[in-house]
């Protein structure tokens, strides 16, 4: 089988899933039209913003004068931090189930600069925005009725974002998600059959390999995984295997600000413009359980195909089928590597 050129399929085994390669469909991302957005130069503080220092936030509620990070219960929250425990079973034949689910979603904006983003915050900035994450971790995590804390953030109104300040979210909840709950067994299952982890089995290749590498420092590295379903997806590991912020020592809070910046930086040099992305931490979850087997990761998911205007759509056989790529994760990891140095 050559990879570059025969339709093949990849495996997941965060997830167990698949994902459909066609090579021979595409050469290069960077080739072909490639269409600039026209983008609106944010202001510092801009006073209509809900989310500026000062202003009165849309549920009425106004912002302290905060002069570093602020993080505040969502006004329009998801979730609920009291619920009452219960289960619903239609006729009790498990076809049409529903239970009930507590949570607490918080927003913490990362800077009071209105017009600032991770690609363009100082290191030294980023830092703090990693230790308020980390203590946000600690406190929802320690909750008893918290079994798991996703921080989150969607960069770019294409992804959704309401808001340009730079900001992220913190949900945690009484069960553990889809996503993180398929890598949780995975990773058991690894770890069980064997005896090694399986995200360090997995680097342990890629820094052998080197294909799909995009940048690294001492503590952490940024790849182009190799079951990557969008086009220039990142997977972002920590070379030790730690399983939460909670056991990074000061030089893992600099080394993943570092590395943060730079890949976000290193996303805004593909076409030019403010790259939209999902981007999410996994860490291990906080159900008072020791969990050997999870290993600390975030993963990127930007949607921009060949310009700044196409991005990638699921639709017809990703939908009904299968996720499907043309660009391959060597090609993709191939332009951001040399974006990364440049």
């Amino acid at each position: 089988m050559k990879l570059n050129e025969d339709p093949h399929r990849r495996l997941n085994p965060l997830t167990n899933e698949w994902v459909l390669v066609s090579p021979h469909r595409a050469t290069r991302p960077w080739q072909g039209e490639v269409a600039k957005l026209t983008t609106n130069t944010e202001p510092d503080y801009d006073p209509a913003c809900y989310l500026c220092p000062g202003n009165a936030r849309a549920g009425g509620v106004r912002n302290p004068a905060y002069s570093g990070t602020f993080v505040f219960d969502n006004d329009f929250a998801a979730l609920k931090p009291s619920v009452i425990k219960s289960r619903l079973d239609i006729d009790n034949t498990g076809v049409m189930v529903a239970e009930s689910e507590t949570g607490n979603c918080r927003v913490m904006c990362f800077s009071p600069h209105h017009n600032l983003t991770l690609s363009t915050m100082s290191v030294n900035e980023i830092e703090l925005v990693v230790r308020t994450w980390s203590d946000q971790f600690r406190e929802l995590g320690a909750r008893d009725d918290m079994n798991h804390v996703q921080i989150f953030e969607n960069r770019g109104s294409m992804m959704g974002a309401s808001n340009p300040h730079p900001h992220c979210q913190i949900w945690a909840t009484s069960s553990i998600p889809e996503a993180p709950a398929k890598e949780l067994a995975c990773q058991q299952s690894y770890l069980k059959s064997r005896g090694s982890c399986l995200l360090c089995d997995y680097l342990a290749i890629e820094s052998r390999e080197k294909v799909r590498l995009v940048c690294q420092n001492e503590g952490f590295v940024a790849v182009v995984p190799f079951w990557a379903v969008w086009p220039f997806e990142v997977l972002v590991c920590s070379r030790r295997h730690l399983g939460s912020m909670l056991e990074f020592t000061a030089n893992d809070v600099t080394a993943l600000g570092e590395l943060l910046k730079r890949v976000t930086s290193t996303y805004d040099k593909v076409f030019d413009v403010p790259f939209p992305y999902s981007m999410g931490f996994h860490q291990c979850p906080t159900d008072g359980v020791a969990h050997p087997e999870w290993h600390f990761h975030a993963h990127f998911y930007p949607p921009l195909l060949r310009s700044a205007t196409i991005r990638k759509h699921m639709v017809g056989f990703e939908m009904l089928g299968t996720p499907q790529r043309d660009i391959t994760p060597e090609i993709a990891a191939e332009r951001l590597q040399a974006l990364a140095g440049s």
